[in-house]
């Protein structure tokens, strides 16, 4: 397969932004453009708190991974989630997302992640089969628990779409 991954820059913005609104439709997620775009652009170029990782099957983009930094006591150093990742409908089926995940991997190695998370849909049997095939344990002593402490914007009304 001819599949690479590589960190997203300014100038990829456009791109990635079509990746995460068909993203975001898929899983129901209602930001508008303009939270897209704040958000993205955190991740673009050198971060402190990520990056967007461009998967290309030859010159086409055909997805993204976006992934966020933390730190683990447990792990002993910096850690990481994949927040997002998304393969085009037409690349789907084809070895391209375990393979993606083997090239994010040795680029985490490479930024010394010492332990790389995700979380899943529990209902999304295909994504939790592809990331299983890709070394992904599920760790049943523990359960992802979430406190929103600011609600976005979108979720309290704000319009779908560009402003």
């Amino acid at each position: 397969m001819s599949i690479s991954v590589e960190p997203a820059l300014d100038r990829h913005l456009a791109e990635v932004l079509a990746h995460v609104r068909a993203y975001h439709q898929y899983e129901d997620i209602r930001l508008s453009d303009e939270q897209r775009v704040s958000a993205i652009r955190q991740l673009l170029g050198p971060s402190q708190v990520g990056r967007i990782f461009l998967i290309h099957h030859g010159a086409v983009m055909v997805g993204y991974i976006a992934v966020c930094f933390g730190f683990s006591i447990e792990f002993e150093g910096r850690e990481a989630s994949i927040d997002e990742m998304y393969i085009a409908p037409a690349y789907r089926k084809k070895g391209y997302g375990r393979e993606a995940l083997g090239l994010l991997e040795s680029a985490m190695r490479g930024m010394n992640v010492r332990a790389l998370h995700l979380e899943v849909a529990r209902d999304n049997e295909k994504a939790q089969q592809l990331y299983h095939a890709a070394g992904f344990e599920l760790r049943e002593k523990y359960c992802l628990m979430s406190s929103v402490l600011v609600e976005p914007e979108a979720q309290q009304g704000a319009p779908e779409g560009p402003s």
